[in-house]
C-alpha cells in the first residue's frame, strides 16, 4: 500500500506490485464499500495476480470515497489509479469527478531516452519494437541477450513474438521492456473466422485467468527453449511402505491428524540425492550456471484456477514430520489462493506427483530457470523374476518416476548419478536418519 504518508485532500489509490516481476492484475473484491472508512491493518481489497489472490491491508486510517475499477477488473496495470481515498473530514463531493480524469500514460523513460526526435512525418512508418513479429519458423534460433531472456521468463513473454532492435535483429533488454502482446481481439477474431460456425448452446467459453495466461506462456517457452531430455527409473517402494506404516502408528499415537505420505518420504530423498549431486540443483542464468546449497523444493500442487508450486524450504535440514506439517499447510494456502509471494517464488527443483491419480508413468515440462523436475508415477503391486524364491518370482510394490533435465545444465551422466542416488535412498529409506 503506498498509503503510509499523511494527505489533505482526495488522492488516487493506484495498483500495487505484489511481487517484483508483476505487471498487470485484477481486482477480485473490494473488502470495503464506496464510503465507508476504513483504519489501518483493514483489508481493503483482494488483488489477483498470476499466481495467488492476496490482500491489500491498508496502512493509515481513511475513506474510501470512490472506487473506479470494480470487482472483477482484468488485466489493470500496475501503477494505475483504482480508486479515490480520502480522509475524516475531506469533502468526498468531488471524489467521482477526480475518478473520470484522464490518467496520465505511465511513464516510458527509456523510450524518450533511446529514441532521438525525428519529424512526425518520419515517425509513422517506423515499427516500434513493442510490436510482436510474426512466429518464427519452427526451429529457428531466436539472438537474445542473456538478460533479455532471463526478464522474458520472469514476464512470461514468448521470444519468439517480440521484434529484435539489436544488432543483425538480437533481442535486447529494451526490446522486452516496451513488448506488447497483440491485441486480444484480434485473437479472437481470428479464432472466430477460423472456427466452424456453431451455436452458442453446444459450448462454454471461461474468461483467461491471468494465472492461467502466465502458465500456458512460460511452459510454452520453457517447451520450446529449453533442451529437455528423460530418464525413467522403477523404484521397489516396500521399504519405504512399511517404514511409513511404523512412523505413522507412532504418530498416530501422539496425534491422529499426523499422517506422513509417500510424498514426504520423496520430498526427503529428492534433498538427499541433491546432496549427493550438487550439479541437478542448478539454474542456468545466461552467463553462469548458479548451484544452490540448500534443495528449496517445490512442490506442484492443482487449484482451481491453475498450477502452482508453494515451496518447501531447506528440505534437507528437516524430518519427515516437518516435511509433512510443511507440505499440507503450503498446499491448502495454495488451494485457497493465499500463498504470499515468497511462498511459491524461487525453488531449485520441482517435485511433479500424479500418483494419487492412479498415473503410472508421465514427463513433466521443467520450471525455468531450475534444472530438473521430477514426475512421479503411483505405486503398484508387480511381479518381478526372484530367483530365491520357490516359484521364481515375487510381488512387490513398484513405484515410476522420470526426470526432466536441462541438457545445458545438467549432463545425460549426471541426471543418471542424481536418479540412482534418489532410487538408493527410497530403496533403503532407513539412510534417511544416516
Amino acid at each position: 500500500m503506498h498509503m503510509s504518508a499523511r494527505r489533505h485532500a482526495l488522492t488516487k489509490f493506484s495498483m500495487p506490485a505484489m511481487s517484483p516481476t508483476m505487471t498487470e492484475g485484477g481486482i477480485a473484491s473490494w473488502k470495503k464499500a464506496e464510503g465507508e472508512t476504513f483504519t489501518a491493518g483493514d483489508v481493503l481489497l483482494e488483488i489477483e495476480t498470476d499466481k495467488a489472490t492476496i490482500d491489500v491491508e491498508a496502512q493509515d486510517d481513511g475513506i474510501l470515497a470512490k472506487i473506479i475499477a470494480p470487482d472483477g477488473s482484468k488485466n489493470v496495470a500496475v501503477g494505475s489509479p483504482i480508486a479515490i481515498m480520502a480522509e475524516e473530514g475531506d469533502d468526498l463531493s468531488g471524489a467521482a469527478q477526480m475518478a473520470s480524469e484522464p490518467s496520465a500514460a505511465p511513464p516510458s523513460p527509456s523510450k524518450e531516452d533511446s529514441t532521438p526526435e525525428t519529424p512526425k512525418a518520419e515517425e509513422a512508418p517506423k515499427p516500434t519494437p513493442s510490436q510482436a513479429k510474426p512466429e518464427l519458423a519452427k526451429g529457428e534460433r531466436i539472438f537474445a541477450s542473456p538478460i533479455a531472456k532471463k526478464i522474458a521468463l520472469e514476464r512470461g513473454i514468448p521470444l519468439a513474438q517480440v521484434k529484435g532492435t539489436g544488432p543483425e535483429g538480437r533481442i535486447i533488454r529494451e526490446d522486452i521492456e516496451k513488448y506488447q502482446p497483440p491485441a486480444a481481439a484480434a485473437s479472437a477474431v481470428a479464432a472466430t473466422s477460423s472456427a466452424p460456425a456453431t451455436s452458442p448452446s453446444e459450448y462454454t467459453d471461461t474468461p483467461v485467468t491471468n494465472m492461467r495466461r502466465v502458465i500456458g506462456s512460460r511452459l510454452t517457452q520453457s517447451k520450446q527453449e529449453l533442451p529437455h531430455y528423460y530418464l525413467t527409473v522403477q523404484i521397489n517402494m516396500d521399504k519405504t511402505m512399511k517404514l511409513r506404516e511404523v512412523f505413522n502408528k507412532t504418530l498416530g499415537e501422539k496425534d491422529k491428524a499426523a499422517k506422513l505420505s509417500v510424498n514426504d518420504f520423496i520430498l526427503k530423498a529428492v534433498a538427499c540425492a541433491l546432496n549427493d549431486v550438487p550439479e541437478a540443483n542448478s539454474a542456468w542464468l545466461g552467463e553462469v550456471i548458479r548451484q544452490y546449497k540448500k534443495a528449496d523444493i517445490s512442490v506442484a500442487v492443482a487449484t482451481p484456477t491453475g498450477l502452482i508450486t508453494p515451496i518447501v524450504k531447506d528440505v534437507g535440514s528437516k524430518g519427515l514430520a516437518t516435511i509433512s506439517s510443511e507440505a499440507k499447510a503450503l498446499a491448502k494456502k495454495a488451494r485457497d489462493g493465499k500463498l504470499a509471494p515468497q511462498e511459491y517464488q524461487g525453488g531449485t527443483f520441482t517435485v511433479s506427483n500424479l500418483g494419487m491419480y492412479d498415473i503410472e508413468h508421465f514427463t513433466a515440462i521443467i520450471n525455468p530457470p531450475q534444472s530438473c523436475i521430477l514426475a512421479v508415477g503411483t505405486t503398484k503391486p508387480t511381479i518381478v523374476p526372484a530367483p530365491e524364491e520357490e516359484r521364481g518370482f515375487k510381488t512387490v510394490n513398484m513405484m515410476k518416476v522420470t526426470l526432466s533435465s536441462d541438457h545445458r545444465t545438467v549432463d545425460g551422466a549426471v541426471g543418471a548419478r542424481w536418479m540412482t542416488a534418489f532410487k538408493g535412498y527410497l530403496e533403503n529409506p532407513l539412510t534417511f536418519m544416516l
